[in-house]
């Protein structure tokens, strides 16, 4: 079992999402909410989640003090003194357990700062786009004119049809074959040359061979290069 990790004083995001800031707002507010009650278990839970040391140590102090107060609690009406400990108790649970809580707050739900970070979402974006990508190659392959009147490969055209970033080596202008990675204004205007001399293209292997381009770009052509005849 591996040893609870200490609790490091990171600076949390100055953000977090809607959902998760609302959840930790409401994790923070219990103590105050449940008049200490909740206090021990509000902190255990954090701890057994985050597996912070501090939070252990937290965990335990507040518990101490939830069981004196329940230990006091029936005795409340016999003696003035008793009465005033268990309400500095329940005030110390209530709170400044609320008060902790709200103060590590941000270290709790967002302790590396990475919760506004979305990389899923990215990541699913650029999934999305190989996926359109692989579609509209497919289609070019199967039904040629329909990819041209789709204006697949042609971001220098209006169109509605999402291809994912492809560009048409065969009939894309120049400028729209800059976007294709690594190729340059100079290799754009190559590519375009020998495209006229040769009368166009099959492959990123052929193109990189017969324009003459480094062997260092074949891979990248081939993920958005396609290639109508």
């Amino acid at each position: 079992m591996n040893a609870p990790a200490p609790y490091e004083p990171r600076v949390p995001s100055d953000s977090m999402p809607p959902g998760r800031a609302a959840l930790s707002v409401t994790w923070a507010a219990l103590p105050f909410l449940t008049l200490g009650y909740a206090t021990p278990f509000t902190f255990a839970a954090a701890a057994l989640w985050r597996r912070s040391l501090h939070l252990m140590v937290s965990t335990a102090a507040y518990l101490g003090v939830f069981a004196l107060a329940m230990f006091l609690l029936p005795d409340i009406g016999k003696d003035d003194g008793t009465e005033r400990t268990v309400g500095v108790l329940l005030f110390v649970l209530a709170v400044v357990g609320c008060g902790h809580a709200f103060l590590i707050r941000r270290r709790v739900f967002d302790p590396h700062g990475l919760s506004a970070v979305d990389n899923e979402a990215v990541v699913e974006r650029v999934k999305r786009r190989r996926l359109l990508r692989e579609k509209a190659r497919e289609l070019a392959a199967a039904d040629p004119g329909l990819a041209k009147e789709l204006r697949i490969g042609r971001p220098d055209l209006p169109r509605q049809y999402n291809d994912g970033g492809l560009v048409d080596v065969n009939h894309a202008p120049a400028e729209a074959l800059t976007l294709l990675p690594g190729v340059t204004p100079e290799l754009a205007a190559k590519i375009e040359r020998v495209r006229g001399e040769a009368g166009g293209f099959m492959s990123a292997e052929e193109l990189s061979a017969v324009a003459g381009l480094p062997p260092s770009l074949t891979g990248d052509l081939a993920d958005y290069a396609v290639f109508i005849r």
